[in-house]
């Protein structure tokens, strides 16, 4: 691609070191010839930071979870690899205060460490704040590093939002990455407003089924924040995250601040295989993490207030009928967190730092 614009990848890790490293591996083999790469670390108490250095040092090798994603990384990476580690001071101070040296001119990859567990948000935020002081990037990738891409992935994002001056966030097709042959999301979710509840376009169809891009966008309510890819214009103009969800319903939020402003786009050739749950983790019982139910339902709720108030009621209607359906299949678990979040009770018991992003 001609005149390729400036993109800068940002990844956020917590405790998630070897799927941080499997991400970096298809990232960095990506056909695009002009960006940068951001690993943003929410005070990981595994050693992530070292491990992703002794990675880029070439002293430890890197593997797929599944064998099926071996053939991302056909190609040599060589190593090593150039990399600057940053706290979240220095990575947030403004460019003209410090200049830019010659490695940070020439390093494909920056460490930050943000010095605490900041949520989605949050973390993604320092990483944006970063990237955007530099006027090299012209877009930025927001990418879960529990995901694998094609080698094409990132160049199809900018020929998609370059293509589409009007469009400032761009999704991806999200396959499973442990059934690859299924789609998660086309982009992202659609919103049914009688039931309050988000759903992902396209999810479990076979991958290989014909896809009509513009009626995805048409069904967007939000991008899914595995893989969405902003414009600089859309964060000068809609600003960075909302910090006080910390985890899920960031992205509605973002793409209704930003309704009548920008639209939400759709490149089906982005192709992104996404675990799911890596990065927040399960309860251990084939279901959703406390962390996770919590903060679903507590954010459902702020959501709602914040856009839709009139719908309130609405929405504690059909929380109780799901947590009556709960009760059916004596799901304890589930009734147990959705009252707390519905009744705005504090989490006791809930431990932020066991398996948040």
């Amino acid at each position: 691609m001609h005149d390729s614009a400036g993109v800068c990848v940002v990844l956020l890790n917590w405790n998630g070191w070897r799927d941080t490293v499997e991400c970096l591996e298809s990232v960095l083999r990506s056909d695009y010839p002009n960006f940068r790469v951001v690993v943003c670390d929410n005070a990981s108490s595994d050693g992530s930071l070292e491990r992703i250095k002794a990675w880029a040092d070439g002293t430890l090798a890197a593997g797929a979870a599944t064998p099926a994603f071996d053939r991302l990384r056909g190609t040599a990476l060589a190593r090593p690899l150039r990399y600057i580690e940053l706290d979240r001071a220095a990575a947030e101070r403004d460019r003209a205060e410090t200049g830019a040296d010659a490695d940070s001119e020439t390093a494909a990859l920056t460490l930050i460490a943000t010095g605490a567990n900041l949520g989605f948000a949050g973390g993604n935020n320092v990483g944006l704040r970063h990237a955007l002081a530099d006027p090299r990037n012209e877009y930025f990738w927001l990418l879960n590093n529990d995901t694998v891409i094609e080698a094409d992935a990132l160049r199809r994002l900018v020929e998609h939002l370059r293509a589409d001056p009007g469009a400032g966030i761009c999704g991806s097709t999200l396959r499973h990455y442990y059934a690859p042959q299924r789609v998660q999301a086309l982009g992202g979710s659609s919103y049914r407003a009688l039931r309050c509840r988000a759903m992902p376009v396209g999810a479990d169809q076979p991958a290989a089924a014909a896809i009509d891009g513009a009626a995805v966008e048409r069904q967007l309510a939000y991008v899914n924040g595995a893989s969405m890819m902003l414009s600089r214009s859309f964060l000068r103009d809609v600003g960075l995250m909302a910090e006080d969800y910390f985890l899920y319903y960031e992205e509605f939020d973002w793409a209704r601040r930003a309704a009548g402003r920008y639209r939400l786009a759709y490149a089906p050739l982005s192709v992104v295989y996404h675990k799911e749950g890596g990065s927040i983790g399960t309860a251990g019982r084939g279901k959703i993490s406390a962390v996770a139910l919590y903060y679903l339902q507590r954010n459902r709720i702020k959501f709602m207030r914040r856009f839709y108030a009139a719908r309130l009621p609405l929405l504690y209607l059909n929380m109780l009928l799901e947590m009556a359906r709960a009760l059916l299949r004596r799901d304890f678990f589930e009734i147990k967190w959705s009252l707390i979040a519905m009744l705005g009770l504090p989490p006791s018991g809930l431990n932020h730092q066991k398996r948040a992003p």
